[in-house]
């Protein structure tokens, strides 16, 4: 199992759901957490551990981003006009790394950052490999030339297990996505309830 593997279906256990909607998850199996203790009955959860479980679930979700990145987000999501969770979501899912998981570029958030890293995509035509770069709506994202033949898009692009969001237009002819809109946590495909008002809650304690 690789790193990234192990580390995907640590966080799917630790929450008890199957956050990314993946097949292969252990949760679809065992719905307990892992180790030895993994099995115990829970105890009732505080509101804290309920705001600190959001923001684990929600920050594991696009690849288990660093505190100090995550937190940076929400910062910017608070300085904005409007509702602050929304907000989250919104610059969450303009992230480079998102977009190019949710247009079926890759199978995996994990795959996504990799692929980005790794300089196998384009924003408007110019390279970029930064996973966290904010794309703004307009922008064009598309897979390299070189890259297009690679084993990991053709997988992605089959997958019937999800399909890409309103906010994306997308040809996997020319393996070209536009990001069309900003999204809402409405418009937002999660396989599992995402809680960010949980999360604003925990930050602005």
């Amino acid at each position: 199992m690789s790193k990234r593997d192990s580390v995907k279906y640590k966080i799917d256990r630790r929450m008890g759901e199957n956050i990314w909607g993946r097949p292969k998850s252990p949760v679809n199996r065992r719905q307990y957490g892992p180790g030895q203790h993994g099995q115990r009955r829970k105890g009732k959860i505080s509101d804290f551990g309920l705001q600190m479980r959001a923001k684990q679930k929600l920050k594991g979700y696009y690849g288990d981003v660093s505190e100090k990145q995550f937190r940076k987000v929400y910062e910017e999501a608070a300085r904005r006009k409007g509702d602050t969770s929304e907000n989250l979501i919104g610059l969450l899912e303009s992230r480079l790394d998102a977009l190019v998981y949710r247009a079926k570029f890759v199978p995996t958030i994990f795959a996504a950052r990799q692929f980005v890293n790794h300089g196998h995509v384009n924003v408007n035509g110019r390279r970029t490999n930064i996973g966290s770069y904010r794309c703004k709506p307009g922008d064009v994202i598309e897979v390299r030339e070189k890259s297009k033949q690679l084993a990991i898009v053709i997988e992605a692009t089959q997958l019937a297990e999800r399909d890409v969001p309103d906010y994306l237009e997308v040809d996997h002819q020319k393996m070209v996505a536009t990001y069309a809109r900003t999204p809402g946590l409405g418009d937002v495909p999660y396989p599992v309830q995402m809680e960010p008002n949980l999360v604003v809650e925990f930050y602005s304690r």
